[in-house]
């Protein structure tokens, strides 16, 4: 598989998972793309991390 091939699965997948959460977890835990790119940056690797932090949030707010 070729490197941009790779990359827009990788996107594909992490829009997957944000849509998941953005119709689950509650509102507020996940900021909007946009915000992920000033927050956190542009790689997938930046939007995996918000994702993440998203769901542990939204664990720990059901564990409290």
């Amino acid at each position: 598989m070729e490197a941009p091939e790779t990359i827009q699965n990788a996107w594909a997948g992490l829009k997957l998972v944000r849509t998941a959460i953005e119709q689950t977890c509650p509102a507020g835990v996940l900021p909007s793309e946009e915000a992920v790119l000033l927050l956190y940056g542009p790689e997938p690797v930046h939007e995996g991390e918000a994702l993440a932090k998203a769901i542990i949030e939204t664990v720990e707010r059901l564990n409290r």
